[in-house]
């Protein structure tokens, strides 16, 4: 295959398949239990293949020479061993890194200290049957995963959370979610987060002012939505690079605990992409560019908001008089 269709099929290079595969070789040989098995190198293409297409497990399977059946078991091997490395692929900046990456965010908007970006982003499922259907139900009145993301001002993702149903605001899965925890454990470092409205504005956590009165309020606000939409663009990026993530590929045929390992292991591909330098190619996309991905806010829970705003506007004077 040529280079350049071999990442239109598969989002990533031949070298860096091949580094995948020899990482992922040895629970996948184990798994087989006999020389006769799929070859660890079919099973990763084969996965790579659906996560990318988002087409049905029969036609991956067809394409794979191998039935559906025994692509199912494939997808659980390989994810089992991708998701076994999740954390030397989804990190958390260290100590040391964080003066280069509030460099980064600073170029985006201005705003100091800022260590990352958090939204959620909705991926579309079949809910499991009777009693748990409303609880998949989002506000924009489909079933979903509400899953939330911290990324970086280069799109590398150093967080995510995949385990809340649809109906599940961003603000509860923040409160329920490791991020407090690490947070506070970098407050002596003076750094923040930046997240949309949906969120409360806390100690750690920079948000837009709602209702701005001030010229350096507007100025503030204007330079947050240039920091925040590095998120969007990520989420874009994302299901355009693994089409099975996109609204549009249909919902995926899962539950809900598979369909999270699914999440993550693109998250996980999508960062290996990055670090490799894999080129994003613009006509895997939908049509007119990558996908917008901004989740509305939900009213009710604005009005929730804490009032712990002094850092907030303790920047606003200090950077946007």
């Amino acid at each position: 295959m040529e280079d350049r269709h071999i990442i239109l099929t598969y989002r990533l290079d031949r070298a860096t398949i091949l580094e995948l595969c020899a990482q992922l070789e040895p629970d996948l040989i184990s798994a087989t239990c006999h020389p006769t098995g799929i070859p660890p190198l079919v099973q990763v293409l084969s996965v790579l293949h659906f996560l990318a297409s988002g087409s049905f497990q029969t036609t991956v399977a067809i394409a794979s020479g191998m039935s559906q059946h025994m692509f199912s078991n494939v997808l659980s091997r390989v994810l089992s061993a991708l998701l076994k490395h999740m954390r030397s692929y989804i990190v958390f900046p260290q100590v040391e890194y964080l003066p280069t990456v509030k460099g980064d965010f600073y170029v985006l908007g201005h705003i100091p200290n800022i260590i990352g970006a958090i939204e959620g982003t909705h991926v579309t499922l079949v809910p499991p049957p009777r009693r748990s259907e409303q609880v998949y139900r989002n506000r924009n009145c489909y079933h979903s995963m509400n899953v939330q993301m911290v990324c970086l001002a280069d799109q590398y993702i150093s967080h995510v959370n995949a385990k809340f149903p649809g109906s599940v605001h961003d603000a509860y899965i923040l409160r329920n979610s490791s991020i407090p925890y690490v947070m506070g454990q970098l407050q002596r470092h003076r750094v923040w987060l930046i997240g949309d409205s949906g969120y409360p504005n806390l100690s750690w956590l920079q948000t837009p002012v709602r209702n701005p009165r001030t010229w350096a309020e507007e100025r503030y606000n204007e330079a947050h939505g240039r920091t925040r939409r590095v998120i969007e663009r990520l989420f874009g990026l994302l299901k355009a690079r693994f089409w099975c993530l996109h609204m549009t590929g249909g919902s995926l045929y899962y539950s809900p605990k598979k369909l999270c390992q699914i999440i993550v292991a693109c998250c996980m591909l999508h960062n290996l992409a990055l670090r490799r330098q894999v080129p994003f190619l613009q006509e895997d996309g939908p049509e007119g560019g990558l996908v917008a991905a901004v989740e509305p806010v939900d009213s009710e829970e604005e009005a929730a908001e804490e009032e712990v705003i002094d850092n907030r506007n303790n920047v606003i004077q200090q950077y946007f008089q």
